[in-house]
């Protein structure tokens, strides 16, 4: 289906959400129509967060929002949903938009698999009336199903589009990109040089598919790198929790933007706790690049500020090669909480791998690493 007509039977006018690959139609649609736009289109720093600003929306105009999202995000909707928007509570009409993936049948990243199972009964269990949209989705059903929804949404309840893989289809693609010029995948094997046999943990996405092609290409070992294939914005407290329990270790964390925008109290715990051994690298290219490269909002803020007003005693940007081995053999030393901020540009080989290695097995890996560390 066209996203256009999508659009176009939703009639909607404002649209708030976080990207998702299999989404990826709707978000280069909403961008080259709108771009960022306070008024029409505002990408979020989570789902909750996205929740929330429709809800501002609907009271101030008294309209219909929409919220779109992969569909793990749902975990970050379920208390606003609950407790804001629901009929027993404010009646906030709201529409979503859930990119399904892992969906039963479909081939996915074990990341995706339960939350696939259980992506439609989640709503449902939400009172968020469902409807599936698929390749073979007629407009004429969409169109029943919104009409369908509009008596729901009167109601002060909300209504959910599912989309499955490749449902929806727009002609045109949007160009991300920014003026930095150091790729990820080198900054990460330069972090690599300096960490040694340091334990690492990555965030999610490219970030740690990066890495583990890195550990083979420069025949290393995988046991020092716990990769964090979901759970997005959680690497940095994760990391935080080895490094209080391993505080003889060094520990490094390696983030994104994104990741760390999305659960952005996760610094302020961290700095307040300030472990001395780890040391939190936030790889910035302004940009959710793994699902498809709209913009986050990281290039208009200062993380170094954010870090220090956290409790972060040293925290730096660098945007050069030069500085980023400075800054990585200086926090190497340093016996306390350090934040590097690294500026990147937005884009990966295309034939970048994934990890080969289970979930299972490289929790365990790394863990038995962690215990020889005692």
């Amino acid at each position: 289906m066209k996203v256009e007509k999508l659009i176009e039977i939703i009639g909607a006018e404002f649209y708030t959400g976080v990207p998702d690959s299999q989404l990826k139609a709707l978000c280069d649609y909403l961008m080259n129509t709108y771009g960022i736009d306070p008024r029409r289109h505002i990408i979020a720093a989570n789902e909750g967060n996205c929740a929330a600003l429709a809800a501002g929306y609907h009271l101030a105009t008294g309209r219909t929002p929409v919220v779109y999202m992969q569909n793990s995000g749902e975990g970050n909707i379920i208390n606003p949903l609950a407790s804001l928007l629901n009929d027993k509570v404010y009646a906030i009409p709201v529409i979503f938009i859930i990119g399904w993936r892992g969906e039963p049948g479909i081939h996915d990243e074990p990341q995706h698999i339960y939350q696939g199972e259980v992506t439609v009964r989640l709503m449902e269990d939400m009172n968020v009336k469902t409807f599936i949209i698929g390749k073979e989705t007629t407009e004429e059903e969409l169109a029943e199903a919104m009409d369908n929804f509009r008596e729901v949404l009167k109601n002060g309840r909300q209504v959910a589009f599912v989309i499955r893989k490749g449902a929806l289809e727009y002609g045109e693609k949007a160009a991300y990109k920014n003026g930095n010029s150091m790729s990820r995948e080198e900054i990460i094997r330069h972090i690599v040089r300096v960490t040694g046999e340091d334990p690492i943990v990555s965030t999610t996405g490219k970030a740690s598919r990066e890495l583990f092609e890195t550990r083979v290409a420069e025949n290393q070992s995988h046991k020092f790198d716990f990769l964090t294939v979901g759970s997005m914005g959680h690497a940095s407290s994760i990391a935080m929790g080895v490094a209080l329990n391993k505080p003889n270790q060094k520990i490094w964390c390696i983030d994104g933007d994104g990741a760390a925008l999305m659960h952005l109290g996760s610094m302020a715990v961290l700095g307040a706790n300030a472990p001395e051994n780890l040391v939190h690298v936030v790889i910035n290219n302004g940009a959710h690049e793994t699902v498809g490269g709209m913009p986050t909002v990281a290039s208009k803020i200062d993380l170094v500020a954010i870090a220090k007003a956290c409790g972060y005693k040293n925290a730096v940007c660098v945007d050069s090669f030069e500085e980023l081995d400075k800054e990585l053999a200086a926090a190497k030393k340093h016996n306390e909480l350090s934040l590097i901020e690294v500026k990147c540009s937005i884009g990966a080989r295309a034939d970048l791998g994934r990890p080969t290695t289970t979930a299972l097995e490289n929790k365990e890996n790394f863990m038995n690493y962690l215990a020889e560390l005692d």
